[in-house]
């Protein structure tokens, strides 16, 4: 990787020394499978899930008891090229509506009994305009992957990352054509609804922005730092800080994606501890789930973001511990297993 500034050596420590799974606890999760009622793998998926969990706790016995969404909400320059169908007000007026219960995302972990923290960066700063200045200027991208890392304080068990912020598909689609090559219009997607123009904006902005940052986007993070957002940054900062203390991830749509994206081009184990919730039908997601190895969880045509899809997923998680905890064994029930 090329030189870079010294304000990400911390940074990228972190990513280049990531701890191992429990694989330990993982054929200890296997071998009370084995004891279920059930016939081996029946339950698919959520079986993996259970695994998935095991290793990343590195508990035998994992546990949902604190399970967390972690919103980050930021303010983007770019939105003044009419690259969305809503105003950069309506960011703050959400973050509100998360508090107070009204948005989806809300609703969802009331239902099933998430916790849900919202971070907002600076709102009333949005990042430079990236078609013609850098998003965040090297030390303030650094300094928000920090403060991302305070997600874990609250010792959560499972973390599910997402976010909110007017006009972050535009700069997700600009980290993606960066990261992966291509235009804007392989990129883009009609995000909070824009109409067909819209979308030309959209595309074309982020060609300008490409275009004007030539030659300054030969490093991950120097990507993120030109064409990206606080938000993507807090969300790689969480992503990372987990992975150190032993938390499992479950990574949201389109822009909470490109935070993992940044975080697998500077070392491809660093999100081995991350699961992708769902499919968004944001144009692009897929697409950089392929290019990353990755597939999700879930598909249900959403592209809601604020971390929904990810809480759906981890409804399925906490299901899947359920039943791993608590279906008789052939044992328990007096059933008879499998003939040899």
């Amino acid at each position: 990787m090329p030189a870079l500034n010294p304000a990400y050596a911390d940074v990228l420590e972190l990513l280049t020394i990531v701890p191992d799974g429990d694989e330990a606890a993982v054929a200890a999760v296997r071998e009370r499978e084995a004891q279920l009622t059930k016939p081996a793998g029946s339950l698919g998926q959520l079986e993996l899930l259970v695994e998935f969990l095991a290793r990343w706790q590195g508990r035998a016995r994992p546990r949902l008891d604190n399970p967390m969404v972690t919103i980050f909400a930021a303010n983007h320059g770019v939105t003044g090229q009419g690259v969305s169908a809503f105003p950069r007000e309506v960011t703050a007026q959400m973050v509100a509506n998360f508090t107070n219960g009204g948005a989806a995302i809300s609703q969802i972990c009331a239902l099933h009994e998430i916790n849900l923290r919202v971070f907002e960066l600076a709102l009333e700063l949005p990042t430079g305009d990236i078609t013609k200045e850098a998003a965040l200027d090297d030390k303030m991208c650094a300094a928000t992957i920090a403060y991302g890392m305070e997600a874990i304080a609250g010792k959560p068990d499972l973390i599910c990352i997402g976010e909110m912020g007017i006009g972050n598909t535009t700069v997700a689609a600009a980290v993606y054509a960066a990261l992966y090559g291509g235009t804007g219009a392989d990129w883009v997607g009609r995000g909070t609804g824009v109409d067909d123009a819209g979308l030309a904006r959209k595309a074309d902005a982020v060609d300008r922005a490409l275009a004007h940052h030539a030659g300054e986007l030969d490093h991950p993070l120097a990507i993120l730092a030109r064409l990206g957002g606080r938000e993507i940054a807090a969300m790689l900062g969480a992503l990372l800080a987990a992975r150190h203390q032993k938390v499992p991830v479950i990574i949201d749509g389109f822009v909470a994606t490109s935070a993992a994206a940044i975080a697998r081009a500077i070392n491809p184990d660093s999100i081995d501890h991350c699961i992708f919730g769902h499919v968004s039908a944001e144009s692009g997601h897929a697409r950089a789930l392929e290019a990353m190895g990755q597939k999700g969880l879930l598909d249900l045509g959403m592209r809601l973001g604020e971390g929904s899809g990810a809480a759906l997923a981890a409804v399925m998680a906490k299901t899947a511990l359920h039943l791993h905890n608590n279906m008789a064994t052939f044992e328990s029930a007096a059933i008879s297993g499998k003939d040899a």
